[in-house]
């Protein structure tokens, strides 16, 4: 499967320009499988952990409108595998469909949900189940506690890193900067990894969309450590930078110039962001670069996807005809 999810991806010099830095955007949302995005190469990483261990039936968590439920559940049904998402109840999320969660159950796979408190005795009866039916199933987390794979998506970025060094040694420059949006810390963990492997300590800034820094600082920590089983080390941590003054109150809650910068990038480079992950992430990259007054530096901005929250967007009129 890794073969197949089409990396590297290209790297563009964007029109975009502060007036005071050189800026490039790393297209991880041109991959070309169930609209791209860095969980493809995630969830890639998955099926080639599950697949040599004889496993036949894959069992993910989260919401149905997540982007990595998505792909997991595209990628089961191309392999003619079966595919459960376990999902914790959300009433303010259960009143309206997304492209995401139309595009799942496209899929035909079967969504179970459960209240919050009962996730891990669900994810034990959904494994329970397909023992019966006799499949072997495979949980994406672990064990029904979320314990035992944390190493498994991180080559996924470390991959992705080395697809950066590539393309700084063929065009002769040097990022000084890579930035990303920064959610569960699975893509961060993975770029520091790779960078700490090339004995590189370039600046890897990730921009939280909901986390507050201790939580995403912790969990990004232990995937390194974890990786490397290694003890925690001030070198370590002195390589995560996870900003969380740009989260706007928190998951999915965005304002004006995001919006803004949504439109704009979307003008002028023909590039779609979202106000969830991306279009957050950019916006709260440029501040980052203003506030700490970067100059005549090459910034990486990496496009982790998300295009069919772009579209829900536009369906929910967040953005003025005349501009989008």
């Amino acid at each position: 499967m890794r073969h197949k999810i089409g990396t590297p991806t290209p790297i563009i010099t964007m029109n975009y320009s502060d007036g005071f830095n050189r800026f490039f955007i790393k297209r991880d949302d041109l991959l070309p499988f169930s609209f791209g995005g860095n969980k493809v190469r995630i969830a890639n990483e998955y099926f080639n952990d599950m697949l040599p261990k004889g496993c036949n039936c894959i069992i993910s968590y989260g919401s149905s409108k997540s982007n990595l439920n998505r792909v997991i559940a595209n990628m089961s049904r191309t392999l003619e595998i079966p595919c459960y998402i376990v999902s914790p109840l959300d009433k303010a999320l259960e009143d309206y469909e997304t492209f995401n969660s139309r595009l799942i159950k496209s899929t035909e796979a079967r969504l179970v949900t459960c209240d919050r408190e009962n996730v891990s005795s669900t994810i034990e009866n959904v494994m329970e189940k397909c023992k019966r039916e006799g499949l072997k199933p495979y949980y994406i987390y672990g064990d029904k506690y979320g314990n035992g794979n944390q190493n498994v998506p991180i080559p996924a970025y470390i991959r992705a890193y080395e697809e950066i060094l590539t393309y700084e040694k063929q065009m002769g420059l040097q990022f000084d900067y890579v930035f990303h949006a920064s959610g569960t810390g699975t893509t961060q963990a993975g770029l520091i990894c790779g960078a700490i492997e090339h004995k590189d300590d370039r600046n890897i800034i990730g921009i939280s969309i909901a986390r507050n820094r201790e939580k995403g600082f912790n969990t990004i920590r232990s995937s390194i450590v974890s990786y490397f089983n290694i003890t925690t080390s001030a070198e370590v941590d002195k390589l995560i930078n996870f900003e969380d003054s740009y989260i706007c109150g928190g998951y999915g809650i965005y304002n004006n110039d995001i919006l803004k910068i949504v439109s704009n990038i979307f003008n002028t480079e023909g590039v779609a962001l979202d106000t969830t992950y991306t279009g957050k992430a950019f916006w709260g990259m440029t501040n980052f670069i203003k506030e700490n007054m970067i100059t005549n530096s090459n910034i990486l901005f990496i496009h982790t996807g998300g295009t069919p929250l772009f579209f829900d967007d536009m369906q929910l009129g967040k953005f003025k005809e005349k501009n989008l």
